[in-house]
């Protein structure tokens, strides 16, 4: 008899639940079944994993087995996750990672599109930083992931559009009784008569008064919603692209600083262009400008 997949996960439960009791339930057996499991198992490794009958203390051989189960274990449930979400990439669920403003001013758009011939498809969004983007592609759990950069950063998946970076404050505040002062010369440092809402968008602009006042900053938010909400309550202004504000609420102003004109990029990034297939294949194309 050789070892089998069965009796890794038979001993891993076992261990973390420290009972036969425990781990029959968990593995939907009896007791007894499981104890036959774990004999055959420790005569195929040719020694004891248990101190005791109980369950409850591992051998040196145990612990070192233990974690070689849970890596093994581990790496078969995802695969099996991914061969079933693959078969049924065809009408099942596309996975995206969005930075808040693509969430905002780019994939409504694309998610209608879409819709029209996979209206039985499952879409997940999750509304986060690029870096946090990246990491979810990178781990396989998002199929698409968009992400904001600079134009003259490296290319880094494929660009989808650029738009203006720009201040966006209260109407009536400071910041833009400033701005309406100036008469459209106005530059980034108007941002030092309000506190800063910091963001991840604030690093793409080179304009050191930035930089100073996001070190500053006190308060920070990442969703776009809450942002322009901040805004608007008078907490101070903040950085955003020009197409994450095309329908500002009212209360809030927006406008693009004249002098050193920023700019981001929205990029679409996934794992390997290669792989993509079906539905995540079909959203991957309306994904431009």
């Amino acid at each position: 008899m050789s070892i089998r997949l069965e009796m890794l996960r038979a001993f891993s439960v076992t261990a973390n639940q420290g009972t036969l009791a425990g781990a029959a339930a968990v593995l939907g057996r009896t007791p007894s079944a499981v104890s036959m499991m774990l004999a055959q198992f420790e005569q195929e490794i040719g020694g004891p994993l248990f101190e005791t009958d109980r369950k409850n203390r591992l051998t040196p051989l145990g612990r070192l087995v233990l974690e070689e189960s849970t890596r093994a274990t581990d790496v078969f449930d995802k695969s099996v996750e991914a061969i079933r979400r693959h078969a049924m990439s065809t009408a099942g669920i596309v996975r995206i990672a969005a930075v808040p403003s693509a969430t905002v001013a780019l994939l409504p758009d694309v998610i209608d599109a879409f819709r029209k011939t996979h209206a039985e498809v499952r879409i997940e969004i999750s509304d986060v930083d690029s870096a946090t983007v990246r990491a979810r592609v990178k781990r396989d759990e998002a199929d698409i992931g968009i992400v904001s950069a600079r134009p003259d950063e490296p290319l880094e998946g494929t660009r989808i559009f650029a738009d203006d970076l720009g201040i966006v404050c209260a109407e009536g505040g400071l910041i833009h009784k400033a701005h309406l002062a100036n008469q459209g010369a106005s530059d980034w440092n108007l941002l030092a008569l309000e506190p800063l809402i910091a963001n991840p968008l604030c690093e793409l602009v080179e304009a050191p008064i930035v930089g100073e006042l996001r070190l500053a900053s006190t308060l920070e938010a990442r969703n776009t919603t809450a942002i322009l909400s901040f805004v608007r309550r008078g907490f101070g202004a903040s950085i955003l692209p020009f197409d994450a504000v095309r329908n500002q609420p009212d209360g809030v102003e927006f406008f693009v600083p004249a002098k050193s004109i920023s700019q981001r990029e929205l990029r679409k990034i996934t794992q390997d262009n290669d792989v993509l297939r079906g539905a995540v294949l079909e959203f991957w194309g309306l994904l431009e400008r």
